[in-house]
């Protein structure tokens, strides 16, 4: 259940124990909660400070959407599918499955040497109409057309991975699935960009507490060129994903002939969406949440060594239909990066084949929120659907 705060110009609604989140993340908060264009603002389980807005949270806005608030990663997301194997199934060396992974998908700033060919990633069609739509993108990223297609299919590096899972309990006790979590790599960070400081420079913005809520406004040539690429970049994670998803199920395929496919679930969770609530057409914002509308399949992953979950969605609107987007982090990557060692990376993901070096300690699972806890806080929100451990984990 949640808790109401006042004081400001709209109620902040907070589905974590507002004690417990860091002074900054609250003051962010507070900002966003007295913009004049917001009609709501939601704040999930999962809650910390961020870059542009908090991660965690759902800005129902009002003819007006803050390009900052939504970030440079344009429609970051997971997607997750479910195989016919089981544990047993898979080979004793998962190792050669990790390298196995690693080869089909590049990771970090690594991208395709040849753009992934679109007869490759069954389900998705509209590809030439998708990039004949490239040309009438910002013209600062028109050059990158050639860098967009290699790294369509690629992984990028931070909290990004791709996971070999096994379900946890329940009739398909040991099922393996395959998850990964990406997004509109570099193409949606150079747009993100340019529309951001477009943003700031606006006169209606001179007198904002903080200038990572400037906002572009309806009704003006500015929203509807960011609009026209938001909604580009958003599509393109999605592809980026359902390529990485092919790419993964032949690289497994490879290694387990003979394996099958559910259809694969696939959710946003740093994106805008045009939606209605209160009888209103809103600009939702959710920076780190996904949406959670009644019987929306969504993904709710932990850190590299505790699991996630899939659930479904109860449509509650005093979310805006939202739920949390994963375990959330409890401290920065230079403080973890300080804090812990290889060693202790090594300990934290015992039985999970991955990246056990330095170059990934600030993804240890001790620099995140308990997902126990964070599913727990959210029972009003979603359901569960399915408990997954990973036991390979791929990080760029």
């Amino acid at each position: 259940m949640h808790t109401v705060l006042e004081g400001t110009r709209v109620p902040i609604r907070m589905w974590a124990d507002p004690e417990s989140v860091e002074a900054a993340a609250m003051r962010q908060l507070r900002n966003v909660a007295d913009l004049p264009w917001v009609h709501g603002l939601a704040v999930m389980p999962d809650v910390h400070f961020g870059k542009g807005a908090t991660v965690g949270s759902v800005i129902a806005m009002r003819d007006a959407v803050s390009p900052a608030a939504v970030g440079v990663d344009i429609g970051c997301g997971m997607s997750a599918v479910r195989t016919s194997l089981t544990a047993g199934d898979l080979p004793d060396d998962l190792g050669r499955l990790r390298r196995r992974i690693e080869a089909a998908v590049p990771v970090g700033f690594d991208m395709h040497k040849q753009p992934v060919n679109p007869a490759r990633v069954p389900g998705v069609g509209g590809w030439d109409e998708f990039w004949a739509r490239f040309d009438d993108l910002h013209p600062g990223v028109r050059a990158l057309r050639g860098r967009a297609r290699a790294q369509l299919g690629t992984l990028g590096g931070g909290n990004h991975f791709i996971e070999v899972c096994l379900e946890q309990g329940g009739p398909d006790e040991g099922r393996v699935w395959l998850m990964l979590h990406s997004g509109s790599r570099g193409v949606g960070n150079e747009l993100a960009k340019r529309h951001i400081d477009i943003a700031r420079g606006l006169p209606h913005n001179a007198d904002l507490p903080d200038r990572d809520l400037a906002v572009f406004v309806a009704g003006t040539p500015q929203m509807e060129a960011y609009r026209r690429d938001l909604f580009w970049a958003q599509e393109y994670a999605a592809r980026n994903r359902a390529t990485m998803v092919a790419l993964v199920q032949r690289a497994l395929a490879d290694t387990v002939p003979g394996v099958r496919f559910d259809t694969p679930i696939s959710c946003h969770h740093n994106y805008v969406a045009e939606e209605v609530y209160d009888g209103i057409e809103l600009l939702v914002t959710r920076k780190g949440a996904i949406r959670a509308g009644a019987g929306d399949l969504g993904i709710i992953p932990g850190s590299m060594g505790t699991g996630s979950y899939i659930v479904r969605g109860l449509g509650n609107e005093r979310s805006f239909s939202s739920a949390a987007h994963g375990a959330g982090r409890t401290m920065s990557r230079n403080k973890a990066r300080k804090t812990f060692t290889a060693a202790d990376l090594a300990a934290q993901t015992a039985g999970v084949e991955c990246r056990k070096d330095a170059g990934v300690v600030d993804e240890i699972p001790a620099a995140y929120k308990d997902i126990e806890s964070v599913i727990a806080a959210q029972t009003d929100l979603v359901e569960v659907v399915a408990h997954l451990k990973q036991v390979v984990c791929v990080k760029g």
